[in-house]
């Protein structure tokens, strides 16, 4: 490019870079630099015009928008072109132009290192000032009510600005400037504690809570997305009673702790852990134990563990280095992000603030599994982050997917990016159902989603499903798994019309053939897929309630393997004979027993065989996470299989690793050894099969996907296995396996459909 004297340039920039500090960033360059111009908001980013006599300056300053960025910017894309000289005299930031493109905003931050220095410092007019921030922290996501992302448009429309604070907001050269939660104790959000049993509010604030929470009191606490009930993890009595109100008998609670080093009090801490533990996203971090707390994380090597993300938990931090901070719901309801939504019963007091929560969103769950993030939960500090789709898939007009019935979540598709919301939960609890709705009220008003069609599971029954026929728009349908293949397809930018094969492991989903899948090969791209091979279908005792009884499945399989000559286990002793003459009697008639191939299903028999697992369990995957707990690090050893068939589709049969698992528990073998040989099993059939594919279709790339996989020991086990073989592995690194994924491979296979159909 030539650049004479007198010369200008305009930059458009797409992306992540309205609310973030961008536009005072290029001023503060530009100035710095000594070129003149302007920069403004636009409706589809921001645009730069920059005039300049001396060519070095302009290649400067875009040597700075690739390595000076502020921290919660990120540029998508940007275009660069000459334009009119106007002899400009300064450079200037103008008035945002009204919004009518599309428009990324940041997720919600943990307060920067900066806020936090001025809020511990005495001498600062925000000195332990519960809402600190500026443009490089603070919440986004859950206070916007609309776009562009401008004050009147969040919860803080309601705090008029003081002067000070008003100054700051209007100087281009002030960390604050355009930051829309701006606030100082004389114009913004203030904390109350309340008596839960009365209501009164309760002198102290702070002081008072932490006293309270020293004394085994349980405290709801107003974070960014919603409450958390916090008590004291060493206090037993409060744990047990906590976990009484919310009917949480063995499910793990989350952990907060001050900071790292006490982290590493409890947990195992290595630096790729730590770097997200750290992060401005601020996750919970599932960490190998070091030192148990009672009933935290029972009959598992985990604690789920994060960091203060506000300036709120901070100063409740300070003389409580460690606290329970669970999310403040019913069993299986969503976040609760209003004092009047049945919070009072859950707790002894709030504290609470009046800044209100226009969007709930729960903590994301992460642990890191072979260097990478591996997702249990995605939602605060990473939604509504954009994922950029292939330029082979990009079509025009908007497209929503619902996806699917449990652990739910809504994608919209709009000028060739995803945007996937925050965790919603099972649709089969009314709540969640609304929270399902007003989700995707809220993505369309942000993002001015005018969808052409909707996309939803192939499953009739699902709430999900319902919902997409009774909108007045095409619908297109997905199979469960082919939609968990297409969704790592499209994090991974593959190209259309590229098969590969996907391994898809969860616990149930609605097959193409009618009956319940859940262990899967598929050989497939955006658009199509075959079934290459499959775990051997097994009776589901009672449908549902083998999932909540692993008993179920380990007598199905019992059966499967030893017919009438089941060998006598004491495990089996635990169930009432007439319970399991009832259940032999279901599977050999065929009654309300249907046959399935899940993966989950196969962990629930084996953790219940090796006695792990309780005949009932609490929540979805407990028994497969006890296995997995338990297990030991061998890599080596393994149980025998049999991979069936003459032509596609195969069939993968356990009978043999059955009787391998049982003939161990009557040699009394350890759980901890079972259970490393279960995985490495797994594992194996991975690889065997993949070497078959390769064999007879010469695919080399395989995609892991579906719940099983937040496995975090078959994911490695599998992985390193793969590559080793010289396969290339797809998996999940920004979605989480589970079904959270599923409303991205949809939007994926729509934009297939659509662009070879010309929809």
């Amino acid at each position: 490019m030539a650049v004479d004297k007198g010369s200008a340039r305009e930059i458009t920039v797409f992306g992540v870079v309205q609310g973030v500090g961008f536009r005072p960033f290029v001023y503060r360059t530009a100035v710095r630099i000594g070129l003149r111009g302007w920069v403004r908001n636009i409706g589809e980013g921001v645009r730069i015009h920059l005039e300049f006599t001396r060519p070095e300056t302009f290649f400067s300053f875009m040597e700075s928008l690739r390595t000076d960025l502020p921290p919660l910017a990120c540029i998508e894309k940007l275009t660069d072109t000459e334009t009119a000289f106007s002899s400009a005299s300064d450079f200037r930031i103008l008035k945002s132009a009204e919004s009518g493109g599309f428009v990324f905003i940041s997720p919600d931050i943990s307060v920067c290192s900066n806020c936090l220095r001025e809020m511990m410092s005495p001498n600062d007019r925000r000195y332990r000032y519960p809402f600190i921030n500026c443009t490089d922290c603070g919440p986004r996501y859950t206070i916007v009510q609309s776009l562009p992302y401008d004050r009147p448009r969040t919860t803080m429309a309601s705090f008029p600005m003081c002067p000070l604070c008003s100054r700051e907001y209007n100087d281009p050269l002030d960390r604050r400037y355009h930051a829309q939660p701006i606030a100082c104790p004389d114009c913004g959000p203030e904390v109350t504690l309340y008596d839960a049993g009365t209501g009164k509010s309760i002198d102290g604030g702070f002081e008072q809570a932490v006293e309270w929470i020293k004394d085994g009191k349980i405290v709801a606490v107003k974070g960014l997305g919603g409450y958390h009930l916090v008590c004291s993890p060493r206090n037993e009595a409060a744990v047990l009673r906590l976990r009484q109100i919310k009917n949480r008998n063995s499910k793990a609670l989350a952990l907060m702790a001050a900071d790292a080093a006490v982290v590493q009090t409890y947990a195992h801490l290595s630096p790729e852990e730590r770097e997200h533990l750290e992060s401005p996203r601020r996750p919970i971090v599932l960490l190998k134990k070091r030192l148990d707390l009672p009933h935290i994380a029972p009959f598992l090597d985990e604690y789920g563990i994060m960091l203060p993300y506000t300036p709120l938990h901070v100063l409740l931090l300070e003389k409580l280095d460690l606290i329970v901070a669970t999310s403040s719901n019913r069993k299986d309801a969503p976040i609760i992000k209003d004092k009047g939504e049945d919070l009072v019963p859950l707790c002894d007091a709030v504290l609470d603030h009046n800044r209100p929560i226009h969007m709930r969103a729960d903590d994301s769950v992460l642990k890191v599994a072979a260097g990478s993030p591996l997702f249990l939960r995605r939602a605060r500090g990473y939604v509504p982050f954009p994922q950029r789709v292939p330029e082979e898939l990009t079509v025009e007009g908007d497209i929503l997917a619902v996806g699917a019935e449990l652990k739910d979540t809504i994608s919209v598709y709009k000028n060739g990016y995803v945007v996937t919301s925050q965790f919603l939960g099972d649709l089969d609890e009314y709540s969640n159902l609304l929270y399902f709705e007003e989700t995707i009220g809220h993505l369309s008003r942000l993002f001015q989603v005018e969808p052409r069609c909707v996309v939803c599971d192939s499953h009739p029954d699902f709430h999900s499903t319902r919902f997409a026929f009774n909108l007045d728009i095409p619908v297109f349908q997905v199979q469960h798994h082919h939609a968990h293949l297409t969704a790592v397809l499209l994090e991974h930018g593959i190209a259309p019309g590229r098969s590969v094969l996907g391994v898809v492991f969860d616990g149930y989903g609605y097959g193409a053939d009618g009956t319940a899948w859940g262990g899967e090969f598929l050989v497939g791209d955006y658009e199509t897929f075959e079934r290459f091979a499959h775990f051997e279908p097994v009776a589901l005792p009672g449908g549902d309630l083998a999932a909540r009884q692993p008993w179920r499945m380990a007598l199905s399989y019992l059966m499967r393997t030893f017919e009438d000559s089941i060998p006598s286990l004491p495990v089996m002793d635990r169930i009432p004979a007439r319970m399991l003459r009832g259940v032999r009697e279901m599977v050999r008639s065929n009654v309300n027993s249907p046959l399935c191939s899940s993966a989950g299903r196969l962990f629930d028999a084996v953790s219940f065989l090796s006695g792990l697992a309780p005949p009932e369990v609490e929540y979805e995957a407990e028994a497969p996470l006890r296995l997995q707990s338990a297990a030991t690090s061998d890599r080596v050893l393994s149980y025998p299989f049999n991979l069936a068939g003459d032509k596609p589709p195969y069939t993968l049969s356990f009978r043999a690793t059955i009787a391998e698992v049982v003939n161990d528990v009557l040699s009394g073998i350890g759980a901890g050894t079972i259970s490393a040989k279960f995985h490495n099993t797994l594992a194996r059939t991975i690889v065997t099969t993949a070497r078959r594919a390769r064999e007879e279709l010469g695919i080399d790339t395989v995609a892991l996907g579906g719940g099983v996989f937040c496995n975090s020991l078959l994911l490695e086990n599998t992985q390193s296995r793969l590559e080793a073989e010289g396969f290339r592995c797809l998996r999940p690194v920004l979605y989480s396996p589970n079904d959270e994924a599923i409303s991205v491979g949809q939007i994926a296979h729509a934009l297939a459909r659509i662009k070879k159909t010309d929809f």
